[in-house]
């Protein structure tokens, strides 16, 4: 996971080190260090940083040390396997120092990696030698197809970095060569880059403390007790994911509380991703990184019992398969107007297919997953909303669930079905009006790859007052000279003084000092006094804020917290 921390605190260093053919060594596995994401500010600069950043320069220094330690570690061993060579040696004199016999030249080239980015990698180089002089040629294979080349003399560590076009696993040969005595080593090892991709999953349910799906037993999770939710391992679901794309559901709920989730064997987070009041169940989608165990933790925090859902709906994992492209937010549907489908309240018990691929900006093939905002408004009846890849019986989850006449909004990631669309039902006996609003998707040829964040919180208006009606909050996020595509965000409302909806949008860099238009989309809507969250996966590309409007006409509390990026580079 990547650290909040402004300056990479990069330790634990191994370097790779693989010794010339005369002696013969086989060649070692280095160890490796990841850089951590830059820590947020509110209006921090942005996309398109020239300079390197702290990070980058604090892993590439760590790797530099790595490599220097280890070459004056291969030079002691080398001059005390000389003297015992020397000592051993028959007619060796024990007095002058100057050796009978010679020994055979030692050449060890040393390596110290450090992950940069979602797809990059950099490697410190060097060799410990018994020579006195000479220069020394570098030749990198990275496993891609491509290679780069570096030459220094044979005290110098030099450094040399590479971007590859996909995440996963690439092996790596690093093989060095003296000019004069043309003596030559070696290493391989395996590097793992540190952005994840995607791979969707129908909509199934792995835990429901109602019926003890996914618990040890049916019954509420106590106040301030947390439920294990097994990810990896758990059904088609395969060891190694890094974070899920759950939804997660607080129902049975008998005082005001909220939901924190994070990985097993971690430190409990302070932010939330669940807000509930007595009495409500509240669905809300969630990005959680995995522990090393293959589970996530689901903390209630409110002092009654309460009963949770979680619902997979995809995987991030080291290997590639599905990256992330945003779009500007766009209205697919709205049963309101006739738009995406036939105009008029969904009807109870009922379906409506939707076509996404080729709309809202999304391309019309190749399209695997697709990330929605989807709201329900002027319900006649409580229930629930159920979305799902066409082509399936929809299934027994949920992504909304609602009471008669609310208007409320949920996040959805949902696989797109062979045809390009998708399935929304309505799981209520009476009909609602449904909103779909289109923010992503996820795709082969996407070149985005997320990054988990520690979660931090960007801002928190409660200590400052408020912010007005059709106002909005301007955060930037510093990149570390990332590419960004996306801010993974949770927003949550709370203490509003009317009812309204939050918009979030990228503010374009080109407005001079002019106010910003605000989006005709919502990611969250509430009536007075309600603390209600949502997911938010924010358009970020070649921009430097992200902007988040409060679209009601009287004041409220806004909380922003940080939990992940999508990387292009």
């Amino acid at each position: 996971m990547i650290s909040a921390a402004v300056v990479a605190a990069v330790v634990g260093f191994i370097p790779a080190t693989a010794q010339a053919a005369s002696p013969s060594t086989a060649p070692s596995t280095g160890a490796s260090t990841t850089t951590p994401a830059a820590g947020a500010g509110k209006g921090a600069p942005s996309a398109g940083a020239s300079a390197r950043s702290a990070e980058d320069t604090a892993a590439e220094k760590a790797a530099r040390d790595a490599v220097a330690k280890d070459i004056a570690a291969g030079n002691a061993r080398a001059a005390k396997a000389k003297d015992g060579a020397r000592s051993a040696a028959p007619g060796a004199s024990g007095t002058s120092g100057t050796p009978a016999g010679s020994a055979e030249p030692y050449f060890q080239v040393s390596t110290g990696q450090s992950n940069r980015n979602a797809h990059g990698m950099g490697i410190a180089v060097g060799v410990s030698t018994d020579l006195t002089q000479g220069v020394v040629t570098y030749q990198v294979d990275w496993g891609d197809g491509s290679t780069s080349s570096d030459i220094g003399l044979l005290s110098e560590v030099r450094f040399l970095g590479h971007t590859f076009a996909k995440v996963g696993s690439h092996k790596v040969t690093v093989t060095a060569t003296e000019a004069i005595s043309k003596l030559t080593a070696a290493t391989v090892f395996e590097q793992v880059v540190d952005g994840a991709e995607f791979t969707p999953h129908s909509p199934t349910r792995l835990l429901d403390t109602r019926d003890g799906t996914g618990a040890p037993a049916a019954g509420a999770v106590a106040p301030y007790a947390t439920a294990r939710v097994k990810i990896a391992g758990n059904g088609d679901i395969p060891a190694g994911v890094t974070s899920v794309a759950l939804n997660i559901t607080a129902t049975n709920t008998a005082v005001d509380g909220h939901v924190i989730a994070y990985a097993s064997g971690t430190k409990q987070p302070t932010t939330s991703n669940v807000n509930f009041t007595a009495g409500q169940t509240v669905p809300t989608l969630a990005i959680v990184p995995v522990g090393a165990d293959g589970y996530v933790e689901l903390a209630n925090r409110s002092g009654s019992p309460v009963d949770l859902l979680a619902d997979v709906t995809g995987w991030f994992s080291k290997s590639a398969a599905n990256g992330y492209t945003s779009v500007k937010p766009a209205r697919i549907a709205d049963t309101r107007e006739g738009r995406g489908t036939a105009q008029g309240q969904v009807a109870g018990q009922s379906s409506f297919a939707l076509q996404v691929a080729g709309q809202g900006g999304l391309p019309a093939q190749g399209v695997a997953a697709v990330a929605l905002n989807v709201t329900v408004t002027d319900p006649k009846g409580p229930g629930h909303l159920t979305v799902s890849p066409s082509g399936l019986q929809p299934s027994a989850t949920s992504n909304l669930n609602f009471t008669t006449g609310q208007t409320v909004a949920n996040a959805v990631i949902v696989p797109v079905g062979p045809d390009g669309r998708i399935s929304v039902r309505n799981g209520a006996w009476g009909a609602a009006d449904v909103i779909v609003d289109v923010t992503g998707y996820y795709s082969a040829d996407g070149k985005a790859a997320y990054l988990p964040e520690e979660p931090r919180r960007l801002y928190d208006s409660r200590p400052w007052g408020p912010l007005s009606g059709r106002n909005f909050d301007r955060e930037g996020v510093w990149t570390s000279g990332r590419a960004l595509e996306a801010l993974v965000l949770n927003t949550t409302v709370t203490n509003p003084q009317g009812s309204g909806h939050l918009a979030v949008a990228p503010e374009p860099g080109n407005l001079g000092g002019a106010r910003p238009t605000p989006p005709d989309s919502s990611v969250l809507n509430w009536t007075k006094g309600a603390t209600v969250s949502n997911l938010v996966q924010a358009d970020f590309r070649n921009v430097e804020y992200v902007d988040i409007w409060n679209l009601g006409w009287e004041p409220t509390d806004l909380i922003v917290d940080l939990v992940g990026m999508y990387d292009r580079s």
